[in-house]
Formats: structure tokens, C-alpha cells, sequence
């Protein structure tokens, strides 16, 4: 079965360029850029596009029939990218979303089963 995993930062990430980032020690900026890419190359992985940065978001919404345009993110945590993940069960893609450095610097993953709708 796939898995969809939405990964965000959370309100706190240490996002690259950020202040938290820049206080971050090199070997740790390294450590968790080595995290991401190992991901991404785990058997079953389907890596997504890479997202820009929140405040280059916009939000779009339908209101009277006429879009409404915010800038930033929908969630005030924001989305920091997603990938597919071809796993036996649940739990395994649980275990893979428990590896990614968002999960542990202040944000979350979202584990969802891929559905075909139409």
C-alpha cells in the first residue's frame, strides 16, 4: 500500500537560513540534511518536489465565488514537503515518518494511506 507522508516544520524549525539554522552547528546542519537524503533514497520512497520556504506561500480560498489570496502558509505550522512511501503496513510507515528530522526539531508528519478515488 502507499503512504503519503505531509511533513511540517512546526512553529520552531530550524529552516535553513533562519536564525535558529545559522546557530545550529555545521556538523548538525550536515547531519540533518545526510538525514533527509537518506530518506529519500529508502526502498519504497518516492521523494515529492521540493516546497519553497512558508512566507513564499500563498492561500488560496473560494469566497462568494471569488478567490481570496493570504500570504503564508494555510497551517501556521506549515508545510515542509511530502514523499510516497510503498510499505506493507501502517507501522512501517510510521517507523519511516519517525525518521525524519522535522518529527524531532519541533514539527510533525502526517502518515496517510494513498486512497484512488476516481
Amino acid at each position: 500500500m502507499k503512504y503519503v507522508l505531509l511533513i511540517y516544520q512546526g512553529p520552531t524549525p530550524p529552516l535553513p537560513g533562519s536564525d535558529r539554522w545559522k546557530a545550529l552547528p555545521e556538523a548538525e546542519q550536515k547531519a540533518i540534511y545526510a538525514d533527509y537524503k537518506e530518506i529519500t533514497k529508502a526502498t519504497g520512497v518516492t521523494p515529492g518536489l521540493p516546497l519553497g520556504l512558508p512566507n513564499a506561500a500563498r492561500t488560496v480560498r473560494v469566497r462568494n465565488g471569488k478567490p481570496e489570496v493570504k500570504n503564508g502558509t494555510y497551517l501556521t505550522e506549515g508545510a515542509g514537503g511530502y514523499l510516497v512511501f510503498e510499505a506493507e503496513s501502517m507501522e512501517d510507515a510510521i517507523a519511516l515518518a519517525a525518521r525524519i528530522p522535522a518529527a524531532r526539531l519541533g514539527g510533525a508528519v502526517e502518515v496517510r494511506p494513498a486512497e484512488q478515488y476516481w
